[in-house]
């Protein structure tokens, strides 16, 4: 009997350090279902789905590629409610996490290289695979390979993961590349330590995602500028390969980015910081929204998946004196599982797949594996839509007129801000804390926006909202009063 109490004091402790180590998410989901309910997708016990890259295809079928390796063809998914019938259309990959449909053939990259596989006979099952490249090296299970769909020329930009997430033992490890339609390898930039996805803005910049860890404070999107640092030095090594791109001079650690800015020319500083746990830990795949209004208010933003907390954020850009930068807005709790990628569906449905692993990373979706769909009900929820900076503070725009009466008090936003020690170890604190000083605050006419000034706006920091206190012109409150801008650039006029 004692035994088997143990046994079970020691399941609870576990149970509770697993969830503190998760941390408390927003406490919104029953809130977010009103508007945006989450369908799940049906998964025969005969399919070994674990989902990881997703693509639609010309007739309208979902492609999903899997961590083992298979590629699947689902009709169906977009139905309401959903109707999958699963088609294999090929097998023998290695963990897919990025697929890209483009003149009859399907582009996957794996860890080790992009390949182009065609359906030649019209049968309906792949029987030609072409290695477009494998220009770099492979050797363990940390040296992940995420890609973005074709850009305008054809070129599939791809983003290599360190070795051990530390050091960069294989070519272009922690390098971010561009694939040619005939296969040509082109080195785009240094830095990264574990990109989780890779896409473009509305503009058609490049970006990936990054995970917290050495160099990297937090998790953040990164801008894949040509040419440009990314931030963690290990991959420093692989400049003796590039022609004509020098190498940087080395960071400091122990200090700022924004610092260190200014004596590394070529570091491009993170467009969007995710403050950890509050905002994401692991987040993965991410896609544009350009459904023309199919999925609510929230045309030309970036929404991503986070493998380790389940949930799916937001994420909007600007460029302010050439350098990207932008904010991160909550979305959407409760999914089944981890997330590894999203896609948006011809009827502006926002598909959603991954998995748990049985590695040592932790997952708030207790799912084994899922494929769900988030549709949008046509009801728009009261959110901050966006968050844009001007020289003397922020223009935040809503997703309904709000109550200008509380809107033009200073005292209805909350503005801290902080940032992060930029070093080799793992991860930061929140240091350099500030609380911004409101001077005042003008709703415009329409009341669908306000511009808040500020006394001073923090270089380099994240910028941490609060609107617990905004009322929409009809009383609703927000249904995220969450917010947060990565300040790298201010507005000279």
């Amino acid at each position: 009997m004692v035994a088997y109490r143990t046994i079970i004091a020691l399941a609870v402790l576990t149970s509770v350090l697993h969830a503190e180590e998760l941390g408390e998410m927003w406490g919104t989901a029953a809130e977010e279902a009103k508007y945006y309910p989450i369908v799940n997708v049906p998964i025969p016990p005969s399919v070994p789905m674990r989902p990881g890259g997703l693509e639609i295809l010309p007739d309208g079928r979902l492609a999903v590629g899997t961590r083992r390796g298979d590629i699947y063809f689902i009709k169906g998914a977009f139905d309401s409610p959903p109707q999958p019938e699963y088609h294999l259309f090929a097998s023998g990959q290695d963990e897919i996490f990025s697929l890209a449909w483009k003149d009859g053939a399907m582009t996957t990259t794996s860890f080790g290289e992009v390949t182009r596989i065609l359906d030649v006979d019209g049968d309906g099952v792949a029987d030609r695979y072409d290695a477009l490249t494998n220009n770099w090296g492979y050797a363990e299970g940390h040296e992940f390979a995420f890609a973005s769909k074709h850009d305008p020329e054809g070129n599939i930009w791809v983003a290599l993961g360190l070795s051990g997430s530390y050091e960069s033992h294989n070519l272009f490890r922690g390098w971010a590349v561009k694939v040619t339609p005939k296969g040509e390898m082109i080195p785009v930039c240094s830095g990264l330590r574990s990109p989780g996805g890779v896409a473009a803005n509305a503009q058609g910049a490049m970006f990936a995602i990054e995970s917290q860890g050495p160099w990297n404070g937090c998790c953040s999107l990164k801008h894949l500028k040509p040419g440009g640092f990314m931030g963690h030095p290990a991959s420093y090594n692989w400049y003796a390969f590039v022609p004509g791109m020098k190498e940087p001079v080395k960071p400091n650690s122990q200090s700022r980015i924004h610092i260190e800015r200014k004596r590394v020319k070529e570091l491009v500083p993170p467009a969007v910081r995710f403050p950890y746990i509050k905002m994401g830990r692991s987040i993965s795949g991410f896609r544009l929204n350009q459904t023309g209004g199919k999925f609510g208010p929230f045309e030309n933003q970036i929404f991503l998946g986070d493998y380790t907390l389940s949930i799916l954020m937001r994420a909007t850009t600007e460029e302010i004196n050439g350098v990207w930068q932008g904010a991160c807005y909550p979305f959407r709790e409760g999914l089944a599982s981890g997330i590894m990628n999203v896609e948006f569906s011809p009827k502006g449905q926002l598909i959603a797949g991954g998995f748990t692993t049985n590695l040592q990373w932790p997952v708030r979706g207790a799912e084994p594996f899922a494929l769900q769909r988030i549709d949008w009900n046509g009801v728009t929820p009261f959110e901050i839509k966006e968050i844009n900076i001007k020289k003397d503070g922020f223009l935040i725009t809503f997703t309904k007129p709000v109550d200008i009466q509380i809107a033009a008090k200073a005292d209805s936003y909350a503005i801290t801000t902080y940032t992060h020690i930029y070093h080799g170890a793992y991860g930061s604190p929140e240091v350099d804390q500030t609380t911004a000083h409101v001077t005042k605050a003008m709703p415009a006419a329409d009341s669908l926006s306000v511009m808040v000034s500020l006394e001073k706006l923090e270089e380099g920091h994240i910028h941490d909202f609060d609107l617990a206190k905004m009322k929409s012109k009809t009383g609703e409150p927000l249904l995220h009063t969450k917010a947060y801008y990565t300040v790298n650039e201010i507005p000279l006029n």
